[in-house]
């Protein structure tokens, strides 16, 4: 039976005009799913889906998103994420071409294990006498190190500390840039948090919003000045949605005073 899937032309370009058509004519979609977003079931008979492909060094794995959440693209990651969260989801190795049949893919913010989503919240952060553009970064769940089963607890603060973020005991101070990383803004809308590619090659997306993300003209013209963003880091459970940004910065602050936060300064992309 057909199939109510957006396949754009960037995945069609991926997987080839063949596999597309088979998808569109539902050969090898699958009528239910859950979605590679919000996690939550869909079901590509009965509603507008998206198909999402995430594309490694070597690895490709097709996933299915409501069209409402995610639209059809093509989503670079870093090969070990992609072949850790494909072995955490599957308990397979994944292929090294877009395979026939779908997986179910994780977030489209970030392809981890533990299928968490990488909660963001923008802000103004005051140091000094100064504000500063940021953002604050929580997931949904706790993080597993890639490849591993997740038994040995949340290894987001110590995988972003690999990767060049400092643990922070006050928010009072700037924390150091971050070589290689970037705030990617767009038409005045956030878009994504870009990281050095494998190998060598250009940069990948760490985080991607699901849509464009708002932010304030106050946000905007503090980024457009700088132009550099603060990126602080928490563990689930430690920031939360906060609605105002003095609660924000409360907790930060406590964040920051229990040794659960890291902060890097990233160059602003875009406008």
């Amino acid at each position: 039976m057909p199939r109510m899937l957006d396949v754009s032309e960037d995945v069609r370009a991926e997987i080839g005009d063949e596999e597309a058509d088979r998808l569109l004519a539902g050969e090898n979609a699958p009528g239910s799913y859950d979605c590679t977003s919000c996690r939550t079931p869909g079901d590509s008979e009965q509603e507008r889906t998206s198909t999402v492909l995430f594309v490694g060094e070597e690895t490709a794995v097709l996933a299915f998103a409501h069209a409402s959440c995610i639209p059809s693209q093509v989503v670079q990651v870093a090969e070990e994420q992609l072949k850790g969260a494909v072995r955490s989801i599957t308990g397979e190795s994944p292929a090294a071409t877009p395979p026939p049949a779908a997986h179910a893919g994780p977030s489209a913010a970030v392809p981890v294990p533990e299928q968490a989503v990488l909660g963001v919240t923008s802000g103004l952060v005051l140091i000094g006498d100064e504000l500063h553009p940021a953002l604050v970064v929580e997931p949904t769940a706790p993080i597993a190190r890639p490849g591993t089963t997740g038994d040995g607890g949340d290894d987001f603060l110590p995988l972003l500390i690999e990767q060049g973020f400092l643990p922070v005991s006050t928010v009072d101070q700037l924390p150091p840039s971050l070589n290689g990383w970037s705030v990617l803004l767009a038409m005045g809308q956030l878009h994504a948090v870009l990281q050095p590619g494998t190998g060598g090659a250009g940069q990948v997306a760490w985080w991607q919003a699901h849509q464009p993300l708002q932010v304030t003209d106050g946000w905007r013209t503090a980024a457009n000045r700088s132009h550099r963003v603060l990126v602080f880091a928490a563990p689930v459970g430690s920031i939360g949605q906060q609605p105002r940004e003095d609660l924000l910065r409360d907790a930060l602050d406590k964040a920051a005073a229990n040794g659960r936060l890291v902060a890097a300064m990233m160059p602003l992309a875009g406008t």
